[in-house]
């Protein structure tokens, strides 16, 4: 989103780790590292030294922020509570994306937001789980159309993502199966013990797993994959796996779980009917018949980067032009 951005004239400074990607192109303002003393680190009731290090870290974003007039309007992307709850100190509106159902820590710091701070999410099914704390407007997120490219497609089903019991690739194996498909899955294994007990039995000639793909070994299995499987067993704040395999054309068949709701049309995938294996393995032969250009047709209209830049930049110019609780930055 920051390339986009610049590429259509605006001054983008980034709040992020030392070490973010300069190809970005954005200005950068890196954390001060917190080197803590010897009586804190053995203080009995210490949070994880990642924890402190998170913490300094924005609540010094946040005191800089509250003496700069450098900028129009504050994004943050984040999940810390701390740009939320300190909302107020800054000159300028700030606006908080929600990429996650709600968390005890932002939860909580939304009561203390600026009344000048705008909230949206990534999905309808996100602004309904936050309804009761804040109210959002909706931008879906959006994928790179150039980057996730069409492609050919195939016979094979495809599973991407992280291997973690939430997402369930174990029963994308058994719905590809029982559909009749061979299934390759792709993606880091973040939970060991759940890969060994779940997926790793059910491997085999029809249910391969390739590993953590490079980027571009990714969009090239995809793209030559006849169905992409959502197995979600969590309500999905947005579905991102689902907008690319359809920017590459791919056809998704996926339960019906959060924002996967608001992705999965019947012109671009199939929705399985309850969270079944049966009933996902027939979503997947339902999602083969369906025309890889009109699926591709679907991304570029409703779930491209270009599409969501257009509509947080209407969102950044009305809010740049709002009062806030403190003199408003200098355009």
């Amino acid at each position: 989103m920051a390339k986009k951005l610049i590429s259509r004239g605006h001054s983008v400074t980034l709040f992020a780790a030392g070490g973010s990607d300069p190809a970005l192109g954005a200005q950068m303002l890196l954390p001060e590292r917190l080197e803590l003393s010897a009586a804190a680190r053995s203080d009995v009731g210490a949070m994880p030294v990642d924890w402190m290090q998170q913490h300094h870290a924005y609540l010094g974003l946040m005191l800089h922020l509250a003496e700069s007039k450098d900028f129009d309007v504050i994004h943050n992307n984040s999940l810390h509570h701390l740009p939320v709850a300190l909302s107020s100190l800054v000159p300028m509106p700030v606006l908080t994306t929600l990429h996650t159902p709600p968390t005890p820590w932002l939860e909580s710091a939304t009561n203390y937001a600026a009344p000048s701070a705008v909230f949206t999410a990534v999905s309808s099914a996100t602004a309904k789980a936050w309804a009761s704390s804040v109210t959002s407007s909706v931008i879906p997120n959006g994928v790179d159309t150039d980057v996730w490219h069409p492609g050919p497609g195939g016979n094979e089903c495809v599973w991407t993502g992280r291997l973690v019991p939430e997402k369930a690739p174990h029963l994308a194996i058994d719905a590809a199966r029982a559909a009749g498909r061979s299934i390759t899955l792709a993606g880091p294994i973040m939970d060991r013990s759940y890969f060994e007990a779940q997926v790793a039995p059910r491997l085999g000639d029809d249910a391969v797993y390739v590993g953590h793909l490079r980027h571009t070994e990714l969009v090239e299995l995809v793209g030559s994959s006849a169905v992409a499987v959502v197995s979600s067993q969590w309500d999905e704040p947005y579905g991102l796996v689902a907008a690319e395999a359809m920017s590459c054309g791919t056809p998704v068949a996926a339960f019906p779980r959060g924002g996967l709701v608001e992705i999965v049309t019947d012109s671009s995938g199939a929705l399985a009917a309850d969270g079944s294996v049966a009933a996902l393995a027939e979503a997947i032969t339902r999602a083969a018949d369906c025309d890889r250009g009109a699926v591709r047709q679907r991304a570029e209209g409703s779930l491209s980067l270009e599409r969501m830049v257009d509509e947080y930049e209407q969102l950044y110019a009305r809010m740049a032009m709002q009062p806030t609780s403190q003199p408003s930055a200098s355009a």
